[in-house]
């Protein structure tokens, strides 16, 4: 088993706490966050240490791997300490919000090469994996469009919306990386464009919640994404691809999905799933079992830090092609 230091104790570290418990070749041995107070609820909650001492982290024996889930602005600085310390990374996403910084990260990693993985846990969902092995078998023949919804259920509280780095590095970012994985190439340019339709406190802060984008891949087909921070009806997540040869989609989940008709309706269904949290719950547990497995194989994680700044730079470019209403190449 793989001792695992969790660094960070707020949202994320609360979602991969109960992961790295479940993994049979993962053991969670200490929890760090700068406020002691704050570790110690979560080791309590999920086993191992509390620690506030980063170098005592660094220098323990029994931490073989470090899952970094703390808050964006300190990952690169815990990169760096621990590719140093010659320990494999699993880090959220994203790297950081500007590319110099993710460059800074790039440069030690090179210097000191560990197993790095980036938390890209989309790709890792089952109904997005299966899409993405078909489109890779051909079963749709050439792909000529990617579509994406993703649509969350509520705005973010604006404390948030202010260390978000803005929508398209918070939220489509996710849907860039997951439909350039699938297609198997990057984009030559973009153009996006977005509104602020639900909380004027978020266009206050110069940021959108309703945005659509299209990115234009070397191969000439066409990816379509659009975002809402808001949506009446649940967490609204799909996908399809489009082809020469035919179509593949994949569709909302729901706690129930049986599907009836009465005198009042027809084709009534549940509600979908709230949020990510409920909707991409398995695929965080099957993105720490690809870190597991990459180690313990001696070979690289699937998802790797250039896979993180190629989506930042053109999650960043999108962000500009909002601002100035023209067509963009990333800066890759």
């Amino acid at each position: 088993m793989l001792g695992v230091a969790l660094l960070g104790s707020g949202r994320m570290a609360h979602v991969y706490g109960p992961k790295i418990n479940a993994h049979p070749g993962l053991r969670l041995v200490t929890v760090f966050n700068p406020n002691l107070a704050s570790a110690e609820n979560a080791a309590a909650l999920y086993g191992g240490t509390a620690s506030a001492d980063l170098d005592v982290v660094l220098g323990d024996p029994s931490v073989d791997a470090v899952v970094i889930a703390s808050p964006t602005n300190t990952h690169v600085e815990y990169v760096e300490a621990f590719a140093k310390s010659g320990k494999p990374i699993y880090c959220e996403k994203p790297l950081d919000q500007t590319l110099e910084r993710v460059d800074r990260a790039l440069a030690c990693l090179r210097a000191h090469p560990v197993p790095f993985m980036l938390g890209f846990n989309r790709r890792f969902d089952p109904d997005n994996a299966a899409l993405q092995r078909a489109v890779r078998a051909g079963e749709i023949g050439s792909v000529n469009m990617l579509m994406s919804w993703s649509r969350e259920p509520a705005p973010p509280p604006i404390d948030y919306v202010r260390a978000s780095g803005g929508y398209f590095l918070d939220a489509t970012i996710h849907d860039i990386d997951l439909l350039c994985w699938i297609a198997g190439e990057r984009p030559v340019e973009v153009f996006a464009t977005g509104s602020c339709v639900f909380d004027p406190e978020i266009g206050a802060e110069g940021d959108v919640d309703l945005t659509m984008t299209v990115l234009k891949m070397p191969s000439g087909a066409l990816v379509h994404v659009n975002n809402s921070r808001a949506c009446a009806y649940g967490f609204d997540q799909r996908l399809e691809a489009f082809g020469t040869k035919g179509m593949l989609q994949t569709e909302n989940h729901r706690d129930d999905n049986l599907v009836r008709w009465d005198g009042q309706k027809t084709v009534a269904r549940e509600t979908l799933k709230h949020f990510f949290l409920e909707r991409y719950d398995a695929s965080f547990y099957h993105a720490l079992d690809e870190f597991q497995a990459a180690i313990q194989e001696g070979r690289p994680p699937s998802v790797t830090e250039e896979d993180g700044r190629t989506a930042l730079a053109i999650a960043l470019a999108c962000d500009r092609s909002r601002r100035e209403g023209v067509a963009v190449e990333p800066e890759y």
